[in-house]
């Protein structure tokens, strides 16, 4: 870096000094004294140019000087490309956390030391409502302003997640809300959509408390019976036969809730995979429709409608469960003198099963929860029936076994229609359960 300069300096004043004899020792100082100003000249011209280009880097080339310039041009280059590789590299690596922030199935918020927006992901962006270009530098308590948010920012007890209750315009969306200290004073809120968990927690707790109150009381009836007959000493005969039916009644009602219990863990056990076959759902529904019959015991018109002759891909008891609970809803929840029709059918292409009656209907608000376990419209009347509240469970879990769907139709008052449409993939043709008939 001294060098150059340092030697032009040093060959200016030697030529001043050979010039010394020709010109003079006036003529020898001007001479100098105008190589100098011209060195100065250059100097200054090539500064003027670093100067104009350090103001605008980015839109000018590098000006490329001589002499001491181009030893420093050339080693401001070399500092400029690694400059720019190193910010190729951070952009990269901003980009690639970015990327993999934005595929996270959680919600990431990046806070500073003051609690401002510095960037968030598009989940976050879904559950907290936020917007990762709008709401940069914004402090997230003016957005998020839930008291147990605010609080749970201010607390000292960082790692215990916080349930936030988010209302959606699909319904309301619980989440595990934790924050996590990094750096100088600067937080990561994550976010976790729990509201499957928490509803599985709540089916939980409330499939506990039904069985529990369901098996209270025929115990009681049982054990309240069995008390009074031990207490007296002569026991009335036809006391101690109406006795004797109501428990036979009770335990009949508890040993069908155990089996549809066990039934449901069947279904939803990963061990008990699906054992198909070519299901004759014709000749089914012609066995349960006798079912129904005796069941009805003359109250209600039953008919049959097959529409179609093909078979089934898929396990005939389970089909026969799921079926059978449709046909005994209908026949339990249909008034005396009503009409009930059971119908096999294609339509579209996708095989159909369809229960219709003249029943007392459904209000739509109870619709959706229909196969939740335990879930009655009216309680006193289904256990009037003899129901255990388990039946539309079990048709639920046989048709997801069957990638069937259950539509349902109700009108409150009038008559109701439970359709379970099956895809083509489990549709076995005529021609081919004809050959199996006739082998």
């Amino acid at each position: 870096m001294w060098g150059r300069p340092l030697s032009t300096v040093v060959l200016t004043v030697i030529l001043a000094l050979l010039s010394w004899p020709l010109l003079g020792s006036r003529g020898a100082l001007l001479f100098l004294c105008l190589m100098l100003l011209g060195l100065l000249l250059h100097h200054l011209r090539n500064l003027s140019k670093l100067y104009f280009w350090l103001q605008s880097p980015q839109s000018r080339s590098m000006p490329m000087g001589t002499g001491a310039w181009e030893y420093l041009s050339s080693n401001l280059h070399r500092m400029f490309k690694r400059q720019r590789e190193t910010e190729q590299q951070l952009s990269e690596a901003l980009s690639g956390f970015q990327l993999a922030g934005a595929a996270l199935p959680d919600a990431v918020v990046i806070l500073d030391d003051a609690d401002r927006i510095e960037w968030c992901n598009p989940k976050a962006e879904d559950y907290f409502g936020l917007d990762n270009q709008r709401d940069r530098g914004q402090l997230i308590t003016y957005i998020l302003r839930q008291p147990h948010f605010v609080e749970h920012l201010s607390s000292p007890h960082a790692g215990e997640p916080l349930v936030l209750k988010m209302s959606r315009p699909n319904g309301e969306m619980v989440l595990a809300v934790q924050q996590v200290p990094y750096g100088d004073s600067r937080k990561l809120i994550l976010g976790r959509d729990i509201t499957r968990w928490e509803r599985l927690e709540t089916t939980r707790r409330d499939f506990v408390a039904n069985v529990s109150h369901e098996l209270r009381t025929p115990l009681t009836v049982v054990g309240g019976f069995l008390e009074t007959l031990e207490d007296m000493d002569a026991p009335d005969p036809e006391m101690t036969k109406r006795a004797i039916e109501l428990m036979r009644q009770q335990t009949s009602r508890m040993t069908r809730l155990v089996e549809d219990l066990l039934t449901l863990s069947r279904l939803e056990s990963t061990q008990n995979p699906l054992r198909e076959e070519d299901v004759n759902v014709p000749e089914m529904l012609r066995a349960l429709h006798q079912d129904a019959q005796v069941l009805s015991a003359g109250r209600h018109r039953i008919r049959v409608k097959l529409e179609s002759a093909e078979w089934l891909k898929g396990n005939t008891e389970e089909l026969r469960s799921a079926f059978g609970n449709l046909i005994s809803n209908a026949v339990r929840y249909t008034p005396e003198n009503g009409e009930i029709e059971i119908r096999w059918s294609k339509n579209d292409g996708q095989l159909t099963f369809a229960v219709h009656d003249t029943g007392i209907g459904i209000e739509p608000q109870h619709i959706d929860r229909l196969t939740e376990r335990f879930y009655r419209v009216d309680r006193s009347r289904s256990r009037e029936t003899g129901g255990t509240g388990l039946g539309l469970a079990i048709v639920k879990h046989v048709l997801n076994r069957h990638q069937a769907r259950l539509d349902i139709q109700s009108v409150p008052g009038s008559s109701s229609t439970f359709s379970v449409v099956f895809p083509d993939t489990r549709r076995v043709p005529a021609n081919h359960a004809f050959a199996k008939v006739s082998a």
